[in-house]
């Protein structure tokens, strides 16, 4: 997934990811995806649905 725009975190746009959770996202983590495998030294981020793109 590419990320256009990050409520959590705004260095991770434009990096490209990948999705780890294995349901939609619910009210612990307010609607939003895990996002992980932006980089080294980066932590995953939470993403809305419209900040993500499929690559």
């Amino acid at each position: 997934m590419r990320i256009i725009a990050c409520e959590d975190d705004a260095r991770a746009a434009g990096r490209t990811g990948r999705i780890v959770d294995e349901v939609p996202p619910g009210p612990l983590t307010a609607g939003r995806w895990t996002v992980a495998g932006l980089g080294l030294l980066r932590a995953p981020v939470l993403c809305h649905t419209h900040e993500l793109r499929k690559t």
